[in-house]
């Protein structure tokens, strides 16, 4: 049974702002996560080798060292507005970069013919001539730089006029890189997608009207205003984080699980692996491509453009395939043991392999070097429409090892 850590334990749960909406978010249970970690946690450097979108760096913030890591590149910009954001001199308000953002979108706006409007809405099928009229910016070439949503995502999660807001906002991000509150931006423009977005909260597939039932859901996020959510996230965020540069040397990388245990000079590693057969990337795509505004390539199948306009090239995960799982989680013990770190893994009795056989590979990597636990809890687990039902019952384990 997992004990109460000791009351002069240095970590505990702080109380973070949510940028975006997750599925498997160990936020509901941050305090059975903290608790697990003190019982290994002997000093230095805490690793969380699946950052996801880093609410542990949120949790954690200035306590101890943390090594936020994610092959994913959207959530080393989470972990940066958690760990190494603040505000520093002439930060901009958030009317600043509005108004930035207006004038950028002003000079698009021409676009928005009233093919392109989502008012006046006399049917169902007025309703899907009007997507169709924005999904088709496509095929349109485009003179400007910063207009990757108006191109690909226009009609699909968002309109056209909510993606010439996105494309501006992040054309104003770029003009603070570098700066210290530059993360905060980016994580306030992924809130003001998430909420703007007429999905479930994720970007595997957009929603079809298929019915006026539908329809008039999808039209409530039609007309939300992406400024307003935008605007809301970002003064709450400089409210959060500090005046000035944190003393904590923390880091952020975005390396395959090996590499980054390869790089890791040792302390604690916190280990949360998707424990299903979908890939993350293939869920937040859209925020990946926001954070790297690179202009993929979309996937092509058949001859076709795939319905969730994924980036060609998506990272599969090892832990999602149930051909390749044991051997991920032998590659990621070793890489633990190699560097005598201690080590907290959150898996699900509900995952691709069975705990018996994960604590079977614990058992013989680990060896008598360390010393192993294994506890539970109950929990509600948001799988955000991906199966139908919203939450199911999830029994997570934490698996602890500690290197004597």
């Amino acid at each position: 049974m997992l004990s109460e850590a000791p009351q002069s334990s240095l970590l505990m749960a702080y109380e973070y702002p949510h940028y975006i909406k997750y599925m498997g978010s160990k936020s509901k249970i941050m305090d059975f996560v903290i608790n697990g970690i003190n019982q290994v946690y002997a000093g230095g450097t805490i690793l969380d080798l699946f950052a996801g979108s880093a609410s542990l760096a949120g949790a954690l913030r200035s306590q101890v060292p943390v090594h936020s890591n994610d092959i994913q590149e959207y959530s080393a910009v989470l972990a940066q507005a958690y760990l190494t954001a603040y505000k520093g001199k002439n930060v901009p308000t958030a009317d600043e970069l509005v108004q930035k953002a207006e004038r950028i979108a002003k000079k698009h706006l021409h676009l928005i013919t009233d093919d392109f409007q989502y008012k006046d809405i006399e049917s169902l099928q007025h309703f899907n001539d009007v997507e169709e009229s924005n999904r088709k910016l496509i095929e349109l070439d485009f003179n400007h730089d910063y207009h990757l949503f108006t191109k690909n995502y226009a009609g699909t999660w968002w309109t056209a006029l909510q993606c010439i807001w996105i494309d501006a906002f992040r054309e104003v991000a770029d003009e603070y890189k570098g700066k210290p509150v530059y993360p905060v931006i980016l994580t306030s423009l992924m809130y003001a997608m998430a909420y703007t977005s007429q999905g479930t909260g994720h970007y595997a597939q957009y929603r079809d009207a298929k019915n006026i039932k539908s329809m008039k859901d999808i039209m409530i996020y039609r007309r939300r205003d992406l400024t307003h959510y935008f605007v809301r996230k970002y003064n709450d965020a400089l409210i959060d984080i500090p005046a000035t540069k944190t003393n904590q040397k923390h880091i952020t990388t975005s390396l395959d699980f090996v590499d980054c245990l390869k790089s890791f000079v040792g302390g604690t590693v916190y280990a949360d692996p998707p424990y299903c057969f979908v890939h993350y990337s293939r869920f937040y795509h859209a925020i990946e491509t926001l954070v790297k505004y690179d202009y993929p390539e979309l996937q092509i199948k058949g001859g076709k453009l795939v319905k969730g306009r994924y980036r060609e090239g998506r990272h599969q995960s090892p832990f999602c395939i149930r051909t390749k799982v044991s051997k991920a989680f032998r590659d990621m013990f070793e890489g633990v043991k190699s560097t005598k770190s201690n080590l907290v893994l959150s898996y699900s009795k509900n995952g691709m392999i069975d705990m018996d056989t994960v604590e079977a590979l614990a058992v013989e990597v680990f060896g008598k070097d360390y010393t192993l636990d294994m506890v539970s809890t109950d929990y509600k687990h948001m799988t955000l429409g991906r199966q139908g039902d919203r939450h199911r019952d999830v029994e997570e384990c934490l698996v602890l090892a500690k290197h004597k």
